[in-house]
């Protein structure tokens, strides 16, 4: 047997004692697939396991995140800082190797994967990345960005409807760099897929715009190379091979869908060593396959070593493109202070129109920015003037039109976010948010600083109608751990919902209006707090006032009948829940004071993320269903959001607390 097939064995097995160790996991992939995995690693992957993040490395993607033990056992073979223990820790609680790869936790993982197709549409941004910055920095003889994104995916991933959307992307920008390779087995959880997916995936692909190339027998390492190869060779296309399999291979579970989800059991994991003619002790692998694979992985080092020589030369003859790069790649955030005008808003204006306007000042010192959407950004007003839109004619484009793909660009975004050198911004209607909320969940788990700007923010909308009226949008997304979600009420808290995302460290989501929204004179820096007094009575107020976005008018104007009842009324805009609930007590008291028990929550959506501000004695004006179609000024009327009704509320608070007073 040869040392390259005692590798392919060496992955099955390490995969196998990983997953029966844990009394958990998929075992049928990192079988089926190992011999996939191990083509890549030795003959076509560029890497330096000494330095994972070397900018021109190429990319890895499992898509088919359930076979994690797959590619922690590729990584332990071949170099990387995955030990023998971090394999017999598989799944176990604070190891490096979880059940599905985690970006940040583990040497080599290049995303998080484990929802089905997240991670085609990662390698689909990632790709996007690396053509783009190519446009931008390479010069002849010079080729400083070049590098390819590979993908392992299952039948599962091409079932999910994002891999058909990032794929027609994708072959229709022609990324040519983009490799995917389809681990063709027929099994999924349920059993063969003869019932669920029928279709001939091949003639898809080729309609999509793509290579195809068909590997009958992914066992033959001689094949799968040759298949690699003719891939890389086509720089027209992005390139699927298709590789039939076995899952579960060498095991007595083998092509069934027994071995997909669940250990193969203590008698079947010695079965299947048996018949790879497999003698190692559990987690140890032949002196032959461990010299093999790290004497791969050595030579593999040197191609970064001729990227730092190259480097050099292109920096010493193209300094300020070199230097742009490295600012690039650091991940610097802008300087706004240098930035004139980010926030002279001064008149009546839509908060959307107004976020048009600062990301267009912010590309003008920051040309890192890809802005792109799902076909609507003449209504969300996020292209950058001045830049063509990313295509294969013009990849220096900094705007990028997915077309109708709210799910796939998220996940994009996510890609071209993670490649690094970039900062993603996307954008749509806030009704189609619930498209996006896989990826915007993914961005949360990796902490990428997407920008996900939302426009056309509540039954605002009028006459569109409710499918377009975000309703219990602002609540999904508020209930993600790790996305700070703003709304802000005028053209300066939108800068600062701007200047907060690009400094982030994880996902924001800016909400904004349609409609004009008044100017105020208090509004600023202070919602990079999250919540603030805007208009203050003196002494103690009688009742609280707390709005975001179209509806701290309707505070203010309350406040003003308030006052001609000698009732005294403090306004405050909370533009960014999450960022208020992470400042001090101090601060939170100072802003909502705990003895002021009189209060009214205002905003055009759903009740729920206001019970914790209103408390016992508080009034709600929010929705409580979905909207309707009509004009804006009817419509805000019909549902009660008038300042008469918020005045009338705040008097209904203040004597729910007199009479609680007076029970007591």
């Amino acid at each position: 047997m040869s040392v390259q097939q005692k590798s392919v064995d060496a992955i099955r097995i390490l995969s196998a004692e990983a997953i029966e160790k844990a009394k958990s996991g998929h075992p049928g992939i990192c079988m089926g697939a190992a011999p996939i995995g191990y083509e890549l690693f030795a003959d076509f992957l560029n890497y330096s396991y000494k330095n994972p993040k070397w900018d021109n490395r190429d990319r890895f993607i499992l898509s088919a995140g359930h076979g994690s033990a797959m590619l922690y056992s590729l990584l332990h073979l071949f170099g990387y800082d995955v030990t023998k223990e971090d394999l017999m820790a598989f799944r176990q609680l604070g190891s490096r190797t979880p059940g599905h790869p985690e970006y940040g936790r583990t040497d080599g993982v290049e995303t998080s994967t484990g929802p089905l197709g997240q991670g085609i549409a990662n390698a689909v941004g990632m790709a996007v990345a690396e053509a783009h910055l190519a446009a931008l920095f390479n010069k002849p003889g010079y080729d400083i960005v070049d590098h390819y994104t590979y993908v392992l995916c299952g039948d599962g991933c091409l079932e999910e409807g994002i891999s058909y959307e990032a794929c027609s992307f994708a072959g229709t920008q022609k990324l040519g760099k983009l490799i995917l390779l389809y681990d063709s087995n027929n099994i999924t959880i349920e059993g063969d897929i003869k019932t669920t997916f029928s279709e001939d995936v091949a003639t898809r692909f080729i309609a999509q715009g793509w290579q195809v190339i068909r590997v009958d027998d992914a066992t033959n390492l001689a094949a799968l190379k040759i298949a690699i190869e003719r891939a890389k060779s086509d720089l027209t296309r992005p390139s699927l091979v298709i590789c039939k399999t076995k899952i579960g291979h060498g095991s007595p579970l083998e092509n069934t869908a027994a071995c997909h989800g669940a250990p193969l059991g203590e008698s079947n994991l010695a079965k299947a060593k048996e018949n790879l003619g497999w003698t190692s002790d559990p987690f140890e692998v032949p002196d032959e396959v461990k010299a093999h694979c790290l004497a791969i992985a050595e030579e593999k080092c040197a191609a970064e070593q001729r990227w730092n020589a190259l480097f050099a030369s292109y920096e010493s003859n193209y300094p300020l493109l070199a230097a742009q790069y490295k600012q690039f790649m650091s991940g610097a955030t802008p300087d706004f202070n240098a930035i004139d005008g980010l926030s002279d808003f001064n008149k009546p204006e839509a908060t959307r129109s107004c976020g048009g306007k600062i990301i267009n000042l912010v590309a003008k010192v920051s040309p890192n920015l890809m802005s792109g959407s799902a076909d609507l950004a003449p209504s969300t007003k996020t292209e950058i003037k001045g830049s063509e839109y990313f295509s294969p004619e013009h990849r220096e484009g900094c705007n990028i039109q997915f077309g109708i793909r709210e799910h796939a660009m998220s996940a994009i975004c996510n890609g071209i976010q993670i490649h690094g050198g970039l900062r993603a911004i996307c954008s749509t209607f806030f009704s189609f948010v619930d498209y996006m909320k896989a990826g915007i969940r993914m961005s949360a788990l990796m902490s990428l600083p997407v920008t996900y700007v939302m426009t056309h923010d509540s039954i605002g909308v009028g006459e569109d109608g409710p499918t377009h009226q975000p309703m219990e949008q602002l609540v999904m997304m508020r209930s993600l751990p790790n996305v700070n979600v703003f709304r802000p009420c005028d053209g300066r808290e939108t800068a600062a919902a701007y200047i907060s995302a690009f400094t982030a460290k994880n996902p924001t989501v800016i909400v904004e209006s349609r409609q004009n929204l008044p100017a105020y004179e208090n509004t600023g820096l202070q919602a990079l707090k999250g919540a603030y007094v805007l208009d203050d009575c003196k002494g103690q107020p009688d009742v609280l006032l707390i709005a975001t976005g179209s509806e701290v008018e309707l505070c203010m104007d309350a406040k003003k009948l308030l006052e001609a009842d000698g009732i005294k009324a403090r306004v405050i805009s909370m533009p960014c829940m999450e960022l208020f609930e992470a400042q001090s007590e101090e601060y939170r008291d100072s802003v909502i004071p705990k003895n002021v028990k009189a209060r009214v929550c205002v905003e055009a959506a759903s009740h729920y993320s206001w019970y914790k501000y209103c408390r016992d004695y508080g009034e709600l004006v929010t929705m409580t269903s979905f909207g309707t179609s009509g004009p804006a000024k009817q419509l805000f009327e019909y549902f009660g959001f008038t300042a008469a009704n918020v005045a009338a509320k705040a008097k209904l608070s203040i004597e729910n607390v007199k009479l609680d007073r007076a029970s007591h």
